[in-house]
């Protein structure tokens, strides 16, 4: 029996107080590599209990070997994941006679304080809140993270894929040249397609100096190839306007909880709306309501039957709402990993099983729910990268080393993060620019912050540092005291005929004051109408694999999910009218009935067709327009032009140019060479592998009319 490798108390209560016979296969693997002190990532569906897989061998460790002090970290991407993950593990640290706390933005002072003197044995918090209190003056650092010894990730592969990843590890490091000791560090993961290169990616510096291994006893290997696809209760529909998917939602599953996702906010609140206005108990998440208004409608879903909560992927992790019985997709999350979290939300129950109807509100997301299902009937996964080149984080790691240690040797500033890369010498480059711009200043071979920092960044004591992601302007909305969310700003600007109404929370709400200077706005109940906008600064189109699936699917590939007859009269329509743009030999290039238009049909996803555009300037449309699925040509091109243009373009294929106005997306790009700013977009604009293999393919100009 597994259990007996556990500390006997901790033992006594799995048994007794969660009425558990033995562990689940992930939790058994874990407890040898856990409790030997190795790095691992282990990876389960969602609700596949990973916690207690990392927290019952290290409360074990705990307890065997009496660490003393704060002596877990436990990180997530949420504050929501992390109040719904409190309760549960203070419980687990009681049984053993330890302690857990949270600390996070939204934590009130008294608690913080009591977190400071108390120093609980496991302490959650986020990597921005970590930040915070290793550059906070009111925090000995040293003497509250001496007694350290492991650090668990929650939801890991939600940081490695964008700049939040390269942040954690960059914190990582620094509390482990902090305590003097390397850390043994556990990722928690769903499904991914390159479990072994996130683990070495977690791992840092730790990568070759400590054992290591993935624990998925309970998931596929994408070297088994299973037959057949994988297991759920999944359908494709096709509603054509989210009008018809409100009525569909309303009259399906009545006295079921429903948990519907859509891929924006806008849509989150124009779907809340009207089913508000059939008749349905709704409530609403995503990130631009207030905190408050989360909670409630978290909590008042998680209690409810028979009601309908809509989310953007702010539901899509671990954040508990009670036990599910559907799980709706409003057209389709932009990838696979998404779409296994979202599905592991609906099963949990004995007797149940994984479900999730997917509603395409036009042909467009019909074909790419279609080729995502391909996809995932291939039981292919995304792997996880990290963005390439962190250049701005680098210059943010080392304003805020400065902060932490108020004086850095500049000889000797990079042994914090003990040769990690970009954070080791190779960083010079950027050190040098942040003393000769003034963000730094030096004195008898010491750096310290300077003037220019303190002006870009030394607001509400350099809080701003801590979050490495520029988010819009937005407006703060009121109604009284109580804070509703946050809007976009030209949602107030804009000409309106009457009364401007707001749509927020799925409710209207009409505009009684705006206080332009603190980006306040005030409203009150309104009986109908209003409007709901934000601005996505993140977006980067579809992914090669998305796109190229799409094509598969227009050639004839099927999702392997029941089609509703919509569904397959649509599809079939879809394959019938862009019939001339896809071919199973390789790609063609098709020109208009005008004869002005000439679009290279690649099928190969934003970044790989932006990468294609940069390299191949003679034959493109001086506009270098395009989108994931196409290219626009010169308008005089013929066959030997294009034989010319890309005779030797595999060879030289080069990154995107940028537009100077790309950067306000980069935060710290002002603390950075502007050429090395736009160099860091560039990498991370292109898709340089993709965009060789169509070169390599062949190339089919049609002298033929589309349409």
């Amino acid at each position: 029996m597994s259990l007996d490798r556990l500390d006997p108390v901790l033992v006594h209560h799995i048994v007794n107080s969660l009425g558990w016979p033995d562990l689940r296969p992930l939790q058994q693997d874990a407890i040898g590599p856990l409790t030997g002190g190795d790095d691992a990532l282990l990876l389960a569906p969602t609700a596949g209990g990973k916690t207690e897989a990392a927290m019952f061998p290290l409360l074990s460790r705990m307890t065997a070997q009496r660490w003393q002090g704060t002596s877990v970290l436990y990180l997530c991407p949420l504050k929501a994941l992390l109040n719904n993950l409190e309760p549960r593990l203070e419980r687990y640290a009681g049984w053993v006679g330890r302690r857990a706390a949270v600390w996070h933005g939204d934590v009130r002072g008294s608690a913080r304080r009591n977190v400071l003197t108390e120093r609980p044995d496991i302490l959650l918090t986020t990597p921005e809140s970590l930040e915070s209190m290793l550059v906070s003056v009111n925090v000995d650092h040293l003497a509250f993270f001496s007694g350290l010894q492991a650090v668990v990730v929650d939801e890991v592969h939600a940081f490695a894929g964008d700049d939040r990843g390269w942040h954690l590890l960059a914190v990582l490091e620094r509390l482990t040249a902090l305590v003097g000791r390397p850390l043994q560090r556990i990722g928690l993961s769903a499904t991914v397609g390159n479990p072994d290169q996130l683990l070495h990616w977690l791992q840092g510096s730790n990568a070759g100096q400590r054992q290591a291994r993935v624990v998925a006893p309970e998931l596929h290997t994408a070297s088994a190839e299973p037959a057949g696809p994988p297991p759920g209760d999944i359908e494709l529909d096709y509603v054509g306007s989210l009008n018809n998917a409100a009525t569909i939602i309303a009259s399906l599953h009545a006295g079921q909880k429903r948990l519907v996702f859509c891929e924006s906010r806008q849509t989150v609140e124009e779907l809340g709306q009207l089913l508000r206005e059939r008749g349905l108990t709704v409530f609403l998440s995503h990130a631009s309501l207030s905190a408050d208004e989360r909670r409630r409608s978290e909590q008042a879903f998680a209690e409810a039957r028979d009601c309908v909560i809509v989310s953007t992927s702010t539901l899509e992790l671990g954040i508990d709402v009670g036990d599910l019985d559907r799980v709706i997709q409003i057209n389709t999350p932009s990838t696979v990993a998404s779409f296994l979290q979202r599905l592991g939300r609906t099963g949990r129950r004995p007797g149940s099983i994984r479900n999730c109807l997917f509603l395409a509100v036009d042909t467009g997301s019909l074909v790419e729910a279609s080729a995502l299902l391909v996809l995932w009937g291939r039981h292919w996964v995304e792997p996880v990268t990290a963005p390439p080149e962190p250049r701005h984080i680098v210059a943010q790691q080392v304003l805020a080393l400065c902060l932490q240690q108020h004086r850095v040797g500049n000889q000797s500033w990079q042994r914090s993060w003990n040769g990690l890369v970009p954070f080791d010498t190779s960083a010079a480059p950027i050190v040098r620019y942040l003393v000769d711009n003034g963000y730094l200043d030096t004195d008898q071979g010491m750096l310290f912050i300077g003037p220019a920092a303190e002006l870009r960044f030394g607001r509400r004591n350099f809080m701003d540092m801590t979050a490495v992601f520029t988010g819009p302007p937005e407006f703060t909305v009121l109604t009284g005291r109580t804070e509703l969310g946050r809007i976009d700003p030209s949602l107030l600007t804009e000409e309106v005929q009457g009364e401007r109404r707001l749509l927020l929370g799925g409710r209207s709400w009409a505009v009684t004051y705006i206080d332009w200077r603190r980006r306040r706005c005030f409203v009150e109940p309104a009986d109908g109408g209003g409007r709901a906008r934000w601005t996505n600064l993140g977006w980067a189109g579809l992914s090669f694999a998305l796109t190229r699936a799409m094509r598969d699917v227009l050639l004839g590939a099927d999702p392997p999910v029941r089609l509703t007859k919509r569904a397959l009269e649509r599809l079939a329509h879809a394959r019938d009218e862009q019939s001339s743009v896809v071919h199973p030999g390789g790609n063609v290039i098709v020109r208009d009935r005008q004869g002005d238009d000439v679009r290279w049909w690649t099928w190969a996803g934003y970044r790989a067709n932006a990468t294609l555009a940069a390299t191949l300037g003679g034959v493109v449309d001086p506009m270098q327009r395009f989108d994931d699925r196409h290219i626009r040509l010169r308008d005089d091109l013929t066959p030997a032009m294009w034989r010319d243009g890309i005779a030797d373009a595999a060879e030289r294929v080069c990154l995107p140019e940028v537009n100077d106005k790309a950067l306000v997306g980069l935060k710290f790009s002002d603390a950075l060479p502007k050429r090395l700013a736009i160099a860091t977009i560039a990498a991370r604009l292109a898709d340089v592998d993709a965009a060789r293999a169509i070169l390599l393919e062949d190339h089919r100009f049609l002298v033929r009319y589309s349409g």
